[in-house]
């Protein structure tokens, strides 16, 4: 009985560790509002800063932080606000991804040229039910209906 209470214990004791999470890589976009080259480069060394970062790619212009690495967005989000800066997650898509780009509360004005704001009405699926039906019976295409 001593044996096998002994080999128990081993077998209990190895099944409690702590498996690692292993991050897997990833690319966060964050939007940063940054004026001038003092506001990039303080912005660049904090997220540099970070354990497990590959690469990071500031677009000035578009105020957007792209951020490629081991990363979890949270941190990165975190470690941005920290410079004083205002951030949040990307918050666009490129315009020629959404169905209905000028839908209400998607098209914005602060945007980027060529995005629109992430909406799950902008994002509705093409060819879904909805859509079928209000183009076959469309005025604009004439051999949408072969009733009349």
């Amino acid at each position: 009985m001593g044996f096998m209470y002994h080999i128990s214990e081993i077998c209990e004791v190895s099944s409690k560790r702590k498996s690692k999470k292993h991050k897997t890589m990833q690319t966060v976009e964050i939007k940063v509002k940054m004026d001038c080259d003092g506001c990039e480069r303080k912005v660049r060394n904090a997220v540099s800063s970070i354990k497990g970062v590959k690469s990071v790619e500031i677009n000035r212009k578009d105020s957007r932080v792209t951020v490629t690495g081991y990363v979890e967005k949270s941190k990165v989000l975190k470690k941005v606000q920290k410079t004083g800066k205002k951030a949040e997650i990307w918050p666009y898509i490129k315009y020629n991804l959404v169905s209905n780009p000028y839908a209400v509360g998607v098209y914005d004005k602060k945007a980027p040229s060529g995005y629109v704001k992430i909406d799950p009405q902008a994002l509705q699926i093409p060819n879904t039910p909805s859509e079928i039906f209000t183009s076959m019976f469309s005025d604009e295409n004439p051999n949408a209906c072969s009733i009349m």
